[in-house]
C-alpha cells in the first residue's frame, strides 16, 4: 500500500497527532490515478527486471546475517577506487556497485551467467509536475542492471558503478507510465529473483525522524537484511551512528556462511584499497 517514503510520512503524521496536532502538517493525498495505466496500455520502455529468466531458486542453507557500517572513511576509500569523473556519484550508487560485485564473487556465480542488481528508485520527482507532496502510495520502480558474472567480478569497481548509474537514470516519467501499462498487460508480475540482488536506500526516508512524544528514534529502518519471500535477495542502506558517534550507513545482509566469509574478505580488500585481482573463470555455485 505504501513505499518507504509514504510509510515514513504516515509515521510522521501519527507522531504529530500523538503529540497533540488535530491534523497532520502534510495532508494525505490519494490520487492513485496519477500512476494508473494508459488507455490503451502500451509498453514503450525496456523492463528487464520483469524478464522470465530460466533457472531455479535453490533454498539457502546455513544462512548468516551480518551488518556492515560505512562511515566517511569507508566511503572515501571506495571513491578512491574509481576514476575521477565517477567520484561525484551518490553514496547509494557507490555502495550498491561495491556490494553487487562483492556478493557476486561471494556466491561463486557461474561466470557465463547473467547476474542482476535491482535498484529501488523513488520516482516522485521524475514526474512533471512531481507527484503531490502528501502522496502516500507506492511510487517506486525496480530498474535493473545486468552483467555477465565473470565480467562483473574481473573488472574494477567502475564497471559495476557505471551499470548502476545507468539503471537509475533509466527511470523517467515515460518509464513509469510504461511500467504501469506493463502491470496491466502482464497481470502484475513479480520482479525477477533468479540470480538477482536488490538494494534499497532508506537513508532519506525519515524513519528516524518520527516522534511519538518520546523524542526521535535512536534507530529507524528494517530490522535485518534478506527479508521478503526469497531470503538473501534484498539489502537496505540505513542511516546509522556507530558507537563512536560517526554518522554513516549500516548495511544488513544475509548470505550462506561460506559466502559470507568470502564477502567479508572481498569487502575488506576494497576498503583497504587493495581489491583482490580476479582471474578469468572461478568456481560455479548453484546459489
Amino acid at each position: 500500500m505504501s513505499d518507504a517514503a509514504g510509510l515514513a510520512q504516515f509515521m510522521s503524521a501519527v507522531g504529530e497527532m500523538a503529540r497533540g496536532l488535530l491534523t497532520p502538517s502534510i495532508p494525505p493525498v490519494w490520487e492513485r490515478h496519477l500512476l494508473g495505466a494508459r488507455d490503451p496500455p502500451r509498453v514503450t520502455c525496456e523492463h528487464r527486471e520483469y524478464e522470465e529468466v530460466e533457472g531455479t531458486i535453490v533454498p539457502y542453507d546455513d544462512m548468516v546475517h551480518r551488518s556492515f557500517f560505512f562511515g566517511p572513511t569507508e566511503v572515501s576509500a571506495l571513491r578512491k577506487l574509481v576514476p575521477e569523473h565517477l567520484r561525484k556519484c551518490s553514496t547509494f550508487e557507490l555502495l550498491t556497485a561495491c556490494l553487487w560485485r562483492c556478493r557476486t564473487i561471494a556466491i561463486q556465480a557461474n561466470p557465463e551467467e547473467e547476474v542482476r542488481i535491482i535498484c529501488i528508485v523513488n520516482a516522485r520527482s521524475r514526474f512533471n509536475p512531481p507527484l503531490p507532496l502528501g502522496y502516500y502510495g507506492n511510487a517506486f520502480a525496480f530498474p535493473v542492471a545486468v552483467a555477465q558474472a565473470g565480467k562483473l567480478c574481473q573488472n574494477p569497481l567502475e564497471y559495476s558503478l557505471e551499470l548502476v548509474k545507468q539503471a537509475k537514470n533509466d527511470v523517467t516519467e515515460e518509464y513509469m507510465k510504461s511500467l504501469a501499462d506493463l502491470m496491466v498487460i502482464k497481470g502484475r508480475p513479480h520482479f525477477t529473483v533468479i540470480r538477482s540482488y536488490l538494494v534499497s536506500d532508506v537513508t532519506h526516508a525519515g524513519f528516524d525522524d518520527a516522534d511519538f512524544g518520546w523524542g526521535k528514534a535512536v534507530y529507524g529502518g528494517p530490522a535485518k537484511g534478506g527479508v521478503g519471500a526469497i531470503p538473501g535477495v534484498a539489502s537496505f542502506l540505513i542511516p546509522f551512528k556507530n558507537k563512536k558517534g560517526e554518522a554513516g550507513v549500516v548495511l544488513p545482509i544475509t548470505l550462506p556462511a561460506r559466502a559470507m566469509e568470502i564477502f567479508v574478505k572481498e569487502l575488506n580488500g576494497m576498503l583497504k584499497g587493495k581489491p583482490i585481482e580476479r582471474k578469468p573463470g572461478f568456481i560455479s555455485s548453484s546459489l
